[in-house]
């Protein structure tokens, strides 16, 4: 059987093309920042590339996992704030009554709800 060729290159049809392993990126740095780099390579006698890389992988590493965990912690604290909470209130109160002192001090008056940046606004 006899490979068909593709142009003048010689690449055959029933391979694919060859892909670079890595990306060159251009990178500028401050002075100090570059300085900085240097030091944390020499430290682990590392090239200056290698590095860039490893500081890169350890800050998204972070990222990823601190934007993966905030979920969890906010669930847990607002549920150890609600058992603080329910053991401060008075509980001669209605359980309702409770409850909307609870959702109060937890999520703040409703009156203020619009107002607060650090919660998503209400799809309508």
């Amino acid at each position: 059987m006899i490979k068909q060729t593709d142009g003048e290159h010689g690449a055959r049809r029933d391979e694919a093309p060859e892909m670079p392993t890595e990306v060159t990126i251009s990178l500028r740095l401050a002075p100090e920042a570059a300085a900085a780099v240097d030091r944390w390579a020499a430290r682990r006698q590392i090239s200056r590339d290698a590095a860039v890389e490893q500081l890169l992988r350890f800050g998204l590493d972070v990222a990823m996992s601190a934007s993966q965990a905030k979920p969890m912690r906010t669930a847990r604290a607002t549920e150890l704030a609600a058992s603080q909470i329910g053991r401060l209130i008075d509980p001669e109160a209605p359980s309702a009554e409770r409850d909307r002192r609870i959702d109060r001090l937890t999520k703040g008056p409703p009156e203020f709800v619009d107002a607060r940046v650090d919660l998503p606004k209400p799809k309508i």
